[in-house]
Parts: C-alpha cells; sequence; structure tokens
C-alpha cells in the first residue's frame, strides 16, 4: 500500500470513528434528558405521595437511572400509534409497550398465587402495541421451564378480568405497570422489545395518563424478568 493510500485510510477511520462518538453523544443526550431523579418530574410533580416519587424510588433502588414519566391527553388510547409516539417523544411506535395480567385457567388445584414464579397462577406479559400475543408460547415456554414435569394441558394462558388484575396490580385499566405493583407477579418481557435498537421502552405508569419510559438494558438487569417470544 502507497503513503497516500494509507494516508487516505488513515483519514477514513479517524472520521468513522468521529461519527461514532458523534452518536454516542447524540443517544446520551437523549437519554439524558429523559433521566428524572425521584424527587422530581418534568411537570413538576413531588412528594412522596405522589405515583411518579413512589416508582421512581422503587426504579432507583434496583438501579434504573435512565428512565421518565410523560403525562399524555385523555384522549390518548383513541389516537394512532404514531401520534402516541409523538406524545411521549419515542423513536419508534416499536418502544410503545403494555404490561398485560394474563391467569393460567388450567393451573393444578394447589396453584393458587405467585410464591413459585416457573409455576405462577398469574405472569405480568410485557409486549408492544403493535405485536400480536401469542398465548401458545408462553405456554410452551413454561412447560419447557418446569422441565416438561407438570403436563402440558396445565398450562392455558388467558387474559385476567380487569377486576382481577386490579386487585393484583393496584392499577386500574390503561394504567397498569409492573413496577411497583401490590402483589409480586413474575414478569415475561417479549424477546422483540429486547432487541430494539433504541434500548429504551414505554409503557403504563400507574396512572392512567401517566405513562413510563426506561432504558431496557437497565430494566432487565434491575428486575430479571422471563425473556420469551410472546408474539
Amino acid at each position: 500500500m502507497g503513503a497516500a493510500a494509507a494516508d487516505l485510510e488513515a483519514r477514513q477511520l479517524r472520521i468513522l470513528a468521529r461519527i461514532a462518538d458523534l452518536e454516542l453523544a447524540a443517544q446520551q443526550r437523549r437519554l439524558g434528558a429523559l433521566s428524572i431523579s425521584a424527587a422530581h418530574s418534568e411537570d413538576g410533580e413531588a412528594g412522596a405521595g405522589t405515583t411518579k416519587a413512589r416508582l421512581s424510588a422503587l426504579l432507583a433502588a434496583r438501579g434504573v437511572r435512565d428512565f421518565a414519566f410523560r403525562r399524555v391527553p385523555a384522549d390518548y388510547y383513541d389516537r394512532p400509534l404514531e401520534e402516541r409516539r409523538g406524545l411521549l417523544r419515542a423513536d419508534s411506535v416499536a418502544q410503545l409497550c403494555k404490561s398485560i395480567v394474563m391467569v393460567n385457567t388450567q393451573a393444578a388445584a394447589d396453584v393458587v398465587d405467585c410464591s413459585n414464579p416457573k409455576n405462577s397462577k398469574y405472569y405480568v406479559v410485557v409486549v408492544q402495541y403493535m405485536a400480536r400475543l401469542n398465548a401458545e408460547n408462553i405456554k410452551n415456554f413454561l412447560y419447557e421451564l418446569n422441565e416438561k414435569q407438570i403436563p402440558k394441558k396445565r398450562f392455558n394462558m388467558r387474559l385476567a378480568p380487569e377486576e382481577e388484575s386490579r386487585k393484583l396490580t393496584g392499577f386500574v385499566h390503561n394504567a397498569v405497570t409492573c413496577i411497583g405493583m401490590e402483589t409480586n407477579i413474575p414478569v415475561i418481557i417479549d424477546e422483540a422489545i429486547t432487541k430494539l435498537d433504541e434500548d429504551f421502552f414505554w409503557l403504563g405508569g400507574g396512572e392512567v395518563d401517566l405513562k413510563l419510559g426506561m432504558r431496557t438494558s437497565q430494566f432487565l438487569s434491575a428486575f430479571s424478568p422471563f425473556v420469551v417470544k410472546c408474539s
């Protein structure tokens, strides 16, 4: 390789490295703008009694640093996903997720609570709004998780009734989040969410008009959910 070619290659490598640095800095600024403290939020709410403060404290205690809350309009759920994305300032609609409580309707008679994460009566499933939940995949996962020692017919995952969900989580419809639930329900997160390029996702924030976003990698590390291909 001649001196001119080597010099050109070196300059190209420097340019590529500079571009990578700029992209990283931009991502860090975006996440930095989202991050909040346990005491204050973007709309000025403070105090230990608020939903935001309580969930913020729980997240901080688990080591989740990059998270944010957003207030949304009352007609949020009447709007298309792209408009919701804009309201949350998310990078894509793929980041918009929900937490749903599912019940095993065929569990054995002695399985009545969530004391055994591998064979629980209930699970909270975090899935994208744009995805179609596949309950059969969850059933197969639980069957394998229990090393096939429990008959497959003993797993039949269905959406829990709304009132049952409220009692278990402490959150009403459209406010359910897998953070700070009344019951320690095992959490399943769709594998697709963990593969998003942005490493960030949004879900319910404990109130109907409150949404919570956080860095996916920190959520996985802090809460150790089951990662399942459930869509």
